[in-house]
């Protein structure tokens, strides 16, 4: 017979699972059950998700009625940027609605075809599968139905026509999209067919607003002023410029910027930590790059937490055309070239069927090399499930060799190619000469953007005559 897991108090549970113990054994502790008010039994387990984050599992079950509850919490820290996942489920394909879902207790799930949202307090954080999620609350809604017949049976029958609708959607007999947006960015929906692409998934990471921060507990200053000032080049310089950069990212970043240009004039902000959200500042300064263009380089340090931040935005006029680039990596010096990657680029290599849309990964100065490697450092914190005990044997082994075809790019044991379409031309790979005409591994290709493209963009509902009309006189006074 299996040991039962002693009986601490709270205190003691929380220290124990606080530590870095990878073993950590099951706790438990004497609680109140809400339905008959007797005592009951929770247990609580840390465990982690390989490739995605530590989280506490916590059962509760009552000797006395057998009242049965289970929760997620996350046991990490809170992400810089909210996520946001959007799935399109086809109707009559029951297998789609077998996708794990990770709800942490910050999550909304909504369902717009039916007007239909679940907010954070009504489902708290839990591991569960989209079809699971949807019988929880058809179950939910139908708890207190026969209350409901007695008091109003107007709204009553209205929840039982809805009830059908939403079961009709869990069952996989109408088409619907599910949407799961969490500020915190500690959610997940696993993609099946990873590491290919999900056409039926799509993920979009965000800034959280002030109220977002706030209702996870951040504190922040509404009264900050969000005006910049602007420090000469002499009492700033080149040197502290570029001090800043270095100190938000890696070593790479900096280098790869300044061997071009030094900023002639650092202008610093206040702004908000991403982290903490305490006041801090933000330098910034544009920089021209051969070849390319004008680009906008800034960096964040926060003094109260430490948490440090870069980011590369484009400067000047939106292209008219978009741009495709493609090299093809033959030797270690092509590893070595620089690469600036924007947020609407997406990132294609054919000898291993890999592509990534727009916004994956978001916008980051690097090498060919370190472009790789981020690539698979993200696959392999995304897709959580990959390694799970419940993956079928199959998609392990499919999962497992993407992973080393992934490993064998940087050993150049055979030369592939890299793409990157941006629509809005903002992206970048280095020559690997002076002159990018004898640069024959380097191809540059300009295109018409769709107007799908554009309307993506959101440039079709652009009008800027106001503004061309009013610079036009300017120019003519």
């Amino acid at each position: 017979m299996e040991d039962a897991a002693p009986i601490l108090d709270v205190r003691s549970v929380v220290e124990a699972i606080s530590t870095d113990d990878d073993n950590a054994p099951v706790y438990q502790v004497e609680s109140l059950c809400m339905r008959c008010h007797q005592n009951g039994t929770t247990r609580f387990l840390l465990t982690f998700i390989p490739h995605f984050r530590k989280i506490l599992l916590s059962a509760f079950e009552c000797p006395h009625c057998n009242e049965r509850n289970n929760e997620v919490q996350f046991a990490g820290e809170i992400q810089p940027r909210g996520s946001r996942y959007r799935v399109e489920f086809p109707s009559g394909d029951q297998k789609m609605l077998n996708r794990q879902v990770v709800k942490s207790e910050t999550a909304t799930i909504k369902i717009p075809q039916l007007d239909f949202e679940i907010p954070p307090e009504a489902q708290r954080g839990s591991l569960s599968t989209v079809e699971g999620i949807l019988l929880r609350a058809c179950e939910e809604l139908q708890a207190l139905q026969d209350e409901r017949k007695k008091v109003d049976p107007q709204t009553a029958e209205a929840i039982d026509q809805f009830i059908l609708k939403l079961k009709a959607c869990a069952t996989g007999n109408s088409s619907f999209t599910f949407i799961l947006d969490d500020p915190a960015g500690n959610s997940f929906i696993e993609n099946p067919f990873a590491p290919s692409l999900d056409p039926s998934l799509s993920i979009e990471f965000y800034e959280r607003t002030h109220e977002q921060d706030a209702s996870l507990g951040y504190a922040f200053d509404p009264t900050q002023s969000s005006e910049a000032r602007v420090e000469p080049h002499g009492s700033v310089g080149a040197l502290a410029g570029r001090r800043a950069i270095a100190q938000g990212n890696s070593p790479e970043f900096a280098e790869a910027l300044f061997r071009y240009t030094a900023p002639e004039e650092v202008m610093t902000f206040p702004s908000t930590c991403g982290a903490c959200s305490v006041s801090c500042e933000t330098r910034m300064f544009l920089t021209k790059i051969p070849y390319f263009q004008e680009v906008i380089v800034m960096a964040s340090t926060c003094d109260a937490c430490g948490y440090r931040n870069s980011e590369l935005k484009p400067g000047g006029a939106i292209p008219a055309k978009g741009k495709k680039i493609s090299v093809l990596v033959k030797d270690t010096s092509d590893l070595s070239r620089d690469v600036i990657k924007s947020d609407t680029a997406s990132v294609i290599i054919p000898e291993i069927d890999l592509e990534l849309t727009s916004g994956t990964l978001g916008g980051i100065v690097t090498t060919v090399e370190g472009l790789i490697t981020k690539i698979s450092e993200a696959l392999e914190r995304v897709h959580g499930f990959t390694f799970g005990d419940s993956l079928e044997e199959g998609r392990k082994n499919k999962w497992l060799d993407f992973r080393a075809r992934l490993s064998k790019l940087l050993n150049l044991e055979e030369p592939w190619t890299l793409i990157m379409d941006d629509t809005l031309a903002n992206s970048f790979i280095a020559p690997s000469c002076d002159d990018i005409k004898d640069d024959h591994q380097l191809t540059i290709e300009e295109y018409e953007r769709s107007w799908e493209q554009n309307e993506e963009l959101g440039l079709n509902d652009m009008d800027t005559s106001a503004a061309d009309a009013a610079y036009n006189s300017v120019d003519r006074a």
